[in-house]
């Protein structure tokens, strides 16, 4: 059987969506299907030619390197480009189904070409661009976008989404709860291997920290994962802790802000930047850490969507502490996989962080139930393997 993966990008760009993107295509390359990609023009010019990585064939679409795809006449352009590649590659070959990706503008430009589609939402297409700062919520563009997405989903005969908290959201919006597929966020085998000592211990000393218990927050430095939170309270963690440090790595638009934050304070000296960090030096960062720590705030994105970074430390053997938004509390159960706190509550937060800090016996007995969980529910190679049946509902074929 093959698939026809839809991609806004993918490898060799470094982010989150191209690594669930690849885990998903190689994890099914290894099995009974055979898959290629698509991407469109928001990949980039710089790579027209097709790409392959771990046996996985990307192809890019073809377009004008001076056009604009940003605005409505940009996402219009984006669909068009899309959808001209997709029917570029169905007029080489037979496809038996196609898998579009988030954003929906990569559904739109699947739906009519005469092969069964399931659409995969990552997240919520409006809120997301609330969460960017690219709209407010209730603007005439995150109406338009709801309202778009809602028709994808309603359109395509199959949908898969990321976390329970995205299906409750299509129930909501009327969708059909018998054609919609929670396929959650797992991890690629690498990320189960733990980092060696000497990994760890030069990231330490590249910062000076070697004597020091480590906070550590890595990812994009956005207003609702609550970075300035973590500054707010290093100040009194430190009362109970001395010799606490706080380990900032990622960038944002909040980055100057958070080290202004920290100089007013006047908590510099107990918290680094470490700036953005190559995908080859997470492990590392996260052995180097002794509590990771995720205080997203309350936000409709942040109950809704399940992020991957707390995943991501179970599986290197970190403590986790992390607010009881939504999204978290499909990840963490409190006090057996991690630790979670009441949310925009800086003195919970506090209290905490130091428990984390302090209270070995329990955190050890944590980690281990939180990898545990991980290694046996949330690998790609698992994960991966739920996508057949859908793909023989919409085909009407078998995958043997």
């Amino acid at each position: 059987m093959k698939i026809l993966h839809i991609l806004d990008h993918s490898l060799p760009q470094q982010s989150g969506y191209a690594f669930r993107s690849h885990s998903i295509l190689s994890n099914l390359q290894a099995g009974p299907v055979s898959v290629e990609a698509v991407t469109g023009p928001k990949h980039g010019a710089d790579e027209s030619g097709p790409a392959r990585f771990d046996g996985v064939d990307y192809r890019r679409a073809t377009f004008d390197a001076a056009q604009s795809f940003s605005g409505p006449a940009g996402q219009l352009r984006t669909i068009q480009v899309t959808r001209q590649a997709i029917k570029t590659r169905l007029a080489e070959s037979p496809v038996d189904v196609l898998h579009a990706h988030s954003p929906c503008l990569n559904g739109v430009a699947a739906l009519g070409l005469g092969k069964p589609l399931l659409y995969e939402m990552r997240s919520s297409w409006d809120d997301a661009a609330v969460s960017s700062g690219t709209t407010t919520e209730g603007s005439a563009r995150y109406r338009l976008s709801k309202a778009l997405e809602t028709w994808v989903v309603k359109k395509a005969p199959a949908v898969a989404v990321i976390c329970e908290g995205l299906r409750q959201e299509l129930l909501s919006r009327g969708i059909d709860g018998d054609k919609i597929f929670v396929m959650p966020n797992a991890l690629p085998e690498p990320m189960f291997e733990r980092p060696d000592i000497a990994a760890t211990t030069e990231i330490r000393a590249r910062y000076g920290l070697q004597d020091k218990k480590i906070i550590g927050f890595f990812g994009s430095f956005f207003e609702w994962e609550g970075v300035d939170q973590l500054i707010d309270v290093i100040g009194e963690v430190a009362t109970r802790v001395p010799d606490v440090h706080l380990l900032l790595a990622g960038g944002g638009r909040q980055e100057d802000a958070l080290k202004q934050q920290a100089d007013r304070l006047g908590v510099a000296a107990s918290v680094t930047f470490a700036g953005r960090i190559s995908h080859d030096e997470v492990r590392a960062f996260y052995g180097a850490a002794d509590v990771m720590a995720f205080p997203r705030i309350h936000h409709r994105l942040t109950d809704m969507v399940t992020p991957l970074k707390p995943l991501e430390a179970m599986a290197q053997g970190t403590t986790v502490v992390a607010s009881d938004v939504g999204g978290h509390q499909e990840l963490i159960r409190d006090g057996e996989t991690g630790r979670l706190f009441k949310a925009d509550d800086r003195q919970a937060l506090t209290a905490t962080l130091i428990a984390g800090l302090n209270e070995t016996d329990a955190n050890q007995s944590m980690i281990e139930t939180a990898t545990r969980f991980v290694r046996e529910e949330r690998r790609w190679s698992k994960i991966s393997r739920q996508y057949l049946p859908v793909y023989e509902r919409l085909s009407g074929r078998t995958i043997t």
